[in-house]
């Protein structure tokens, strides 16, 4: 019996023992393998802290960050958005490594390095590695997304990519100007009670922005999604809150924390409020009152969606994915480009009276139309140096999914690769000691030409095969917007204004953006 108790407590401790050598194996050495791999190449980086890695210095200095006030209307604003990528870089230099808990991440800001990654094989860096699409319920980022077309891969990335690219340039563009106008002229209709005094745009930009996805994607009115972007609203802030924090791997697997329980509900309504859209449209279908589901985003999406052929439909997880995807990026990029052009323009009227002789040279006091769009070249360049100085994505990221060369480098499978695009919008090796000021002659001969340096110094919207299927959308919805504005108001920035840009999954003004408006 002795014996017996002996055996079971050895065995007992045995199994102990072997556990505990493979959670150091996993949280501990393989970290520390990583980083000498990476310090005998040149790349340095914050030490690893068992499990939380560098989580809790990063929550710390964004914390510290957020609470200092800005400069006067600086747009130095690195220091304040990701301080945490600014201290690194000065401290370990243009690529340096960083531990999102115990998960290694390589920030590169070296142009040529990001340019080889991006145009390489997407079997070579993915958005997500093997190992990583497991369902994990800690990943708020895709519950946002789902594995709609910013997250999705190989064939299934390529079918998405083709229905968006289809919904989103050329005539179906041109097709959608008239939509874009008529959210527009509403808005314009509201700031009528405004002129000459203060307005806040920013919110007013959040209702154009989704008006137009509305209307131009899904066929509907704000109002009939407005559920849908509150709930996407609430889960970016869960995402945002959650976005730094460390876990002990696998623990949500036991423990629920009220975050996760809370970002579940909400996935859960907005796959039931997308889904009451597309019954609608099914319906009128159904009922004869449409002969077909329509040549918008939905329609294509339900014309896949309904495919003769099974092998070749969406399942009702994708095509709730995709609308997901859309009604949240179509809304946000936008809303940050517009914010902060507008915010711009208030800040330097010469460049505003530049604009708007412009844009009357081109449409005089008529609505925009396409082909105009397509001119307007004082415009295009005050808007690509907004997205340089205040770019809606701080960060780009991709995984490694073998042990693979990059540049002089070799990276690690699982490794993550981050590139920080505010970083490198900001960086004066790149762009000049003038960086931080607002000089959109920068862009006066292209993007290409804007500095000695290749296109991936500038990338607001991506960079590659991958890059953002909107940006056209996105750019003509703002050309339209401003056109609009420009016509009928100069405007300045008001006294109450306070200057305070943060993310939240995009960047945005944390206090709003308060403008005086004058009607011309």
């Amino acid at each position: 019996m002795v014996n017996l108790s002996v055996l079971l407590a050895g065995s007992l401790c045995l199994c102990l023992v072997v556990a505990l050598v493979k959670v150091l194996y996993k949280f501990w050495w393989t970290q520390l393998r990583i980083q000498h791999l990476m310090s005998l190449q040149g790349i340095k980086g914050p030490p690893y802290k068992f499990i939380q890695g560098n989580s809790k210095e990063t929550i710390k200095m964004k914390q510290e960050a957020l609470r200092k006030p800005m400069a006067a209307l600086s747009h130095d604003i690195l220091p304040r958005v990701q301080p945490q990528i600014h201290s690194r870089i000065n401290l370990y230099g243009k690529n340096y490594l960083n531990w999102l808990g115990t998960k290694a991440q390589l920030v590169i800001t070296e142009p040529e390095l990001i340019k080889e990654m991006l145009k390489n094989n997407e079997r070579d860096f993915p958005k997500r590695t093997s190992r990583e699409r497991k369902k994990n319920e800690d990943d708020f980022a895709r519950k946002i997304f789902g594995d709609g077309l910013v997250i999705s891969e190989g064939q299934k990335w390529a079918r998405q990519r083709k229905l968006a690219n289809h919904a989103f340039h050329g005539d179906s563009l041109k097709s959608m100007t008239p939509a874009m106008i008529a959210s527009v002229e509403m808005m314009m209709e509201r700031w009528k009670q405004h002129e000459g005094k203060e307005i806040e745009v920013f919110e007013e930009f959040r209702l154009l922005t989704s008006e137009v996805i509305s209307r131009t994607a899904f066929g509907s009115s704000y109002l009939d999604g407005k559920k849908i972007f509150d709930m996407l609203m609430r889960l970016s802030v869960l995402t945002n809150r959650n976005m730094f924090k460390a876990r002990f791997p696998g623990i949500s697997k036991f423990w629920r924390t009220a975050d996760v329980i809370e970002s579940d509900k909400l996935v859960k309504g907005i796959h039931n409020s997308v889904m009451e859209i597309v019954k609608k449209r099914e319906e009128k279908v159904a009922s004869g009152e449409a002969n077909s589901f329509g040549t918008d985003f939905l329609g294509l999406l339900l014309n896949v969606y309904h495919d003769a052929d099974q092998k070749n439909r969406l399942s009702v997880q994708d095509l709730v994915d995709e609308c997901k995807t859309f009604y949240f990026g179509g809304q946000e990029t936008t809303n940050s480009i517009l914010a902060w052009t507008v915010f711009l323009l208030a800040i330097h009227p010469d460049w505003q009276e530049k604009a708007r002789r412009e844009v009357i040279e081109v449409f005089g006091n008529q609505n925009p139309h396409s082909e105009g769009i397509g001119r307007l070249k004082i415009l295009t360049m005050i808007i690509n140096e907004t997205l340089r100085l205040y770019p809606p994505l701080n960060n780009l990221a991709r995984r490694v999914e073998h042990e693979i060369q990059l540049g002089k480098l070799i990276l690690p499978a699982d490794l993550q690769v981050i590139v920080p695009i505010l970083a490198l919008h900001h960086d004066p090796q790149l762009w000049g000691d003038d960086v931080n000021l607002f000089k959109p002659e920068r862009f006066a001969e292209g993007i290409a030409n804007a500095t000695k340096y290749n296109a991936a110094a500038f990338m607001p919207f991506g960079f590659g095969p991958r890059s953002c299927v909107g940006m056209s959308f996105a750019m003509t919805e703002t050309k339209t917007a401003l056109s609009m504005i420009l016509q009928r108001y100069t405007i300045s920035l008001s006294p109450t204004y306070c200057h305070a840009p943060f993310t939240l999954l995009m960047l945005q003004p944390q206090h709003g953006i308060q403008l005086m408006l004058h009607s011309l």
